[in-house]
């Protein structure tokens, strides 16, 4: 699995196209809702070899405003190029499809969003010839969805912002809910969206929340990010229970530990490192003893 944020925020518009009606009514734009969406190409490479690439195309289907293109950008952080990039898009994407043309970056941090959120002109002092307005959305706009019958309502929605709101102090609460909105839910739903939401939070340290709720409150949900943290959860168990027992037979036999000798027992999670530690533990003179010819 890809265990990048950027992927997760833009990927999930390809996996919901419809979430974008809701994130527009949410950033108070007037978008018809979609009849239909269809994926398209993200290459925007021209016959000379300069390669553009979009992360995210679709053309949406409407019932009265007909189609237009949704590009989706996920920005980490401020890249001066882009001042360069996005224009382009646009331009080659409403040149190449004659259609109307959105452009959506989401973010995750106040920094980035206020950066991306910044119109783009282009032209002289005196006259503009071309100007870009990116709709963005980030920790700045997107809901903070701590109450479950209303991430039920909208998974895919519920998901987006708990991607975006990542560095929220309150995140725990907000992947609190979005886990128990999942308890119920079908296992076809819910794979894409423990996935993504494990690839959206990246290396943060709601990742490791996220990987204990889908433990816990998913226990009963086969995935294979399920799995793996519960292979991760067995591996753990069994390096507790032999440093446990490290300590334990040195304490029946008398022989004295020390904090610093205790907290590098307790801190290892390697299991077949802690067994021969075990066994040592049961012949040695001294603590130290123990970790002999390391």
């Amino acid at each position: 699995m890809v265990s990048s944020p950027h992927e997760a925020m833009h990927r999930i518009f390809q996996e919901y196209p419809g979430l974008f009606s809701r994130v527009s009514e949410v950033l108070g734009i007037d978008i018809p809702p979609p009849t239909s969406a269809t994926a398209l190409p993200t290459d925007l490479t021209e016959a000379r070899p300069v390669e553009r690439r979009v992360d995210t195309l679709l053309r949406i289907e409407t019932k009265h405003d007909g189609p237009f293109l949704l590009a989706i950008e996920a920005q980490g952080k401020k890249d001066p190029r882009k001042t360069a990039s996005w224009p382009y898009y646009v331009s080659y994407l409403h040149n190449r499809y004659a259609l109307p043309v959105l452009l959506l970056v989401v973010c995750q941090d106040h920094t980035t969003a206020e950066w991306a959120a910044r119109p783009i002109s282009i032209g002289v002092r005196q006259w503009q010839t071309l100007a870009l307005n990116p709709l963005v959305a980030g920790p700045h706009n997107m809901p903070v969805i701590t109450d479950v019958a209303e991430a039920r309502k909208d998974l895919a929605l519920a998901t987006l912002a708990a991607i975006t709101h990542a560095d929220n102090p309150d995140v725990g609460a907000i992947l609190k809910t979005l886990s128990a909105a999942l308890r119920d839910t079908p296992e076809a739903i819910a794979d894409p969206i423990v996935e993504l939401t494990a690839q959206g939070l990246g290396n943060r340290p709601a990742a490791q929340q996220w990987r204990n709720l889908v433990a816990v409150d998913l226990s009963f949900y086969k995935s294979p990010l399920s799995e793996e943290i519960r292979d991760e959860g067995r591996a753990q168990g069994r390096a507790e229970a032999r440093a446990e027992g490290i300590l334990l037979v040195l304490k029946v036999r008398g022989i004295p530990t020390t904090d610093e000798f205790r907290e590098k027992i307790t801190s290892c999670n390697d299991p077949q490192l802690l067994r021969q530690w075990l066994y040592r533990a049961a012949t040695v003179a001294t603590a130290e003893g123990v970790f002999a010819g390391e």
